[in-house]
């Protein structure tokens, strides 16, 4: 049904343009609420890009871009997120970060979140000096006055994966949401699953 593609370091970058235009999409939905620009997407993942290890999967429809993923080494990382790590006495070099998970909405429940964790996982594995997989969600509170009735988190999928909440291992990032005039802190806490 989907064509999945793998691309690795610089092989992502004709990518990036579809991939900023997706990220900005996707979001903007509750809970990230992300007022992004393209310009400030493509410069990013730009950056990404030129990561040696950096590790995207695609998943096309008809030729369309439907949903992507990454995972990149800690250690390759920026320092923001690797001081959370060292800061608890963890080697970042025995842990891969998977970042973004992406899928358009009229395309999920067909099993490709599933196949990127697959995906991911697989080159966590070839990785030798991995021992560690994570990745870290934004918390918002319960009662947030954006937060969709119908809104389900994700953590019941994401014990299923067999990933962790560790509340001891906590970022903060900033980004404007949709209802703000600028850039607030956003507490985002890790998810681990140790192989």
């Amino acid at each position: 049904m989907f064509e999945i593609k793998t691309q690795l370091g610089r092989d992502t970058l004709p990518f990036i343009d579809d991939f900023a235009q997706l990220r900005i999409k996707i979001f903007k939905s509750y809970p990230y609420l992300y007022d992004g620009s393209l310009e400030y997407e493509k410069n990013y993942l730009a950056r990404y890009a030129e990561a040696k290890n950096f590790f995207l999967v695609t998943a096309y429809s008809s030729g369309k871009l439907i949903g992507a993923s990454t995972a990149l080494p800690l250690d390759e990382e920026d320092i923001s997120l690797k001081k959370v790590f060292i800061d608890k006495g963890i080697d970042p070099k025995s842990i891969i970060y998977f970042g973004e998970s992406v899928v358009l909405p009229e395309y999920r429940g067909h099993g490709l979140g599933h196949r990127f964790f697959d995906e991911r996982e697989a080159y966590a594995k070839s990785l030798k000096s991995i021992t560690t997989t994570c990745f870290c969600a934004v918390e918002r509170p319960e009662k947030h006055p954006l937060r969709p009735a119908q809104y389900s988190p994700l953590n019941t999928f994401w014990n299923s994966r067999g990933y962790t909440k560790d509340e001891s291992l906590k970022a903060t990032f900033h980004w404007k949401d949709l209802d703000e005039k600028e850039e607030s802190p956003k507490t985002m806490i890790f998810w681990t699953k140790h192989w």
